[in-house]
């Protein structure tokens, strides 16, 4: 598990009905990165998103970071596996959203085909209702 990862698929399930939604499109970029160490990284976009109409990331208009924060995800901090349930730990020291910060969320992990498939064993509420994500990685070429 440790190494980076790139990203392959997420998709959003709805807790409910069971309706599947890509929140990001159908090929999103990303990666996620596990060290040795015990901290993890996560960077996640939709692959077409508006640029904003000058250069400096400060000065852009309330409707560009509205549009900018809806198409990324990001957090970081520590992880914590847990062997005898297979289930992933993520303790978020920073995030783009602030109501993670603090939180630890737990993942559910699998490993077919030298993939890494993250899921959500309780729904978290994200567009509006109650839902499950799975995100699918594939580990990252090496630099170098």
């Amino acid at each position: 598990m440790l190494s980076a990862w790139t990203h392959d698929s997420y998709v959003e399930i709805d807790a409910e009905t069971g309706v599947r939604h890509a929140p990001f499109g159908d090929a999103p970029l990303g990666f996620i990165v596990y060290t040795a160490d015990g901290y993890m990284s996560v960077q996640l976009q939709a692959r077409e998103r508006a640029p904003f109409s000058g250069d400096d990331p400060y000065r852009g208009t309330p409707a560009e970071y509205a549009q900018a924060g809806r198409t990324y995800l990001a957090y970081a901090g520590r992880f914590f596996v847990d062997e005898a349930t297979r289930a992933l730990s993520h303790e978020m020291a920073v995030a783009l959203f602030p109501n993670w910060l603090g939180q630890i969320q737990t993942r559910t992990v699998e490993f077919p085909d030298d993939t890494l498939h993250l899921g959500m064993p309780t729904p978290l509420q994200l567009n509006d209702a109650l839902k499950h994500a799975r995100l699918v990685w594939r580990r990252a070429t090496p630099n170098g």
